[in-house]
């Protein structure tokens, strides 16, 4: 029998909300007012407040992978130099942690991973140091200077990154159908161990609704969105402009044979899923923690987050 596509997909949102995981999440956020409290204390009036940021200040997170992120912005004479910022806060975050968490330096932030608790669950957080990029500046423009760690790879061959995080959450802000089918591609992305990043995923979505004429039901949307990934991501001029830089190309995260492979990928997906439905159940599956209490609902959307009883994960389930 077909599978209806977009009564499953329906499903597989509704499945994968952070809603299904309130206890959970509520331990991230206290986890997270925490390190800001600490950052503040440490370093007074030489940061402005820090702000959320990430997949969940956007709300395109999903419940089966993620963090929360933080953004601490430095006014610009708190450091000589960026990697001098960024290691300061290493270095207090691994001595202040030091015996509830592992800290480890990644590309542009400092990730937290505390110990596990006595539910089975490890809170990660994502701390990312920026220095404002003008002096005084920062709270009319938004603009931070960013250290990009070497190890972790260069971009554009810079040890720095210019960006404006508050740019790159309003830029899908309102964007209700664009948040539907990039969490559908996160939730792809997470169960299909594929490497691209969300960042990417997030702006190629938005540019298809952009430069297509997108409508229909979801399958119909998503399957535009691959459409459009599949013809476009390899041509030599595609490009997706950092919301926060023009100057960031986040196409160029991708070499070109990892474009190949995408549009190859997204081309499969559409073929396989067309010709025969069943296969939809592969690429973009329902989060069987929660299948039941989605059944409940009736169909994903008609009901208020709120009123669905939280519950938690089994502890075999991944975050971060």
């Amino acid at each position: 029998m077909a599978v209806d596509k977009q009564q499953h997909l329906n499903q597989v949102l509704e499945t994968h909300r952070m809603a299904h995981i309130n206890d959970l999440l509520d331990k991230y956020k206290k986890k997270r007012a925490e390190v800001k409290e600490v950052l503040e204390e440490k370093y007074k009036e030489n940061i402005y407040s820090p702000i959320n940021s990430g997949s969940y200040a956007k709300h395109t997170a999903i419940n089966i992978k993620f963090d929360l992120d933080i953004v601490t912005p430095f006014k610009r004479n708190s450091f000589s130099t960026l990697e001098e910022m960024f290691d300061d806060v290493y270095e207090f975050l691994k001595e202040k942690y030091k015996n509830e968490a592992t800290i480890r330096k990644q590309k542009v932030s400092i990730g937290i991973e505390f110990n596990e608790d006595k539910d089975g669950h490890i809170i990660k957080i994502d701390v990312v140091p920026g220095r404002e990029l003008n002096d005084k500046q920062y709270l009319d423009d938004n603009y931070l200077n960013l250290f990009v760690n070497s190890k972790y790879g260069l971009l554009n061959e810079k040890t720095y990154v210019q960006t404006n995080i508050q740019a790159q959450i309003d830029h899908i802000k309102g964007k209700g159908d664009e948040r539907s089918i990039i969490r559908l591609l996160k939730i792809w992305k997470a169960t299909n161990n594929e490497f691209y990043k969300s960042f990417f995923m997030e702006l190629v979505t938005i540019k298809a609704f952009d430069k297509e004429s997108i409508s229909g039901n979801l399958w119909e949307k998503l399957k535009s969105v691959m459409e459009y990934i599949r013809d476009n991501v390899t041509k030599d001029n595609f490009t997706l402009k950092d919301p926060g830089n023009s100057n960031n190309d986040v196409a160029d995260t991708l070499d070109s044979w990892e474009r190949t492979n995408l549009s190859n990928k997204m081309s499969n997906m559409i073929d396989n899923i067309e010709r025969n439905s069943e296969n939809i159940k592969t690429y973009f599956p329902i989060n069987e923690d929660f299948e039941e209490e989605s059944k409940s609902e009736n169909k994903y959307g008609l009901k208020d987050a709120s009123i669905i009883a939280p519950s938690i994960p089994s502890k075999s389930q991944q975050f971060g």
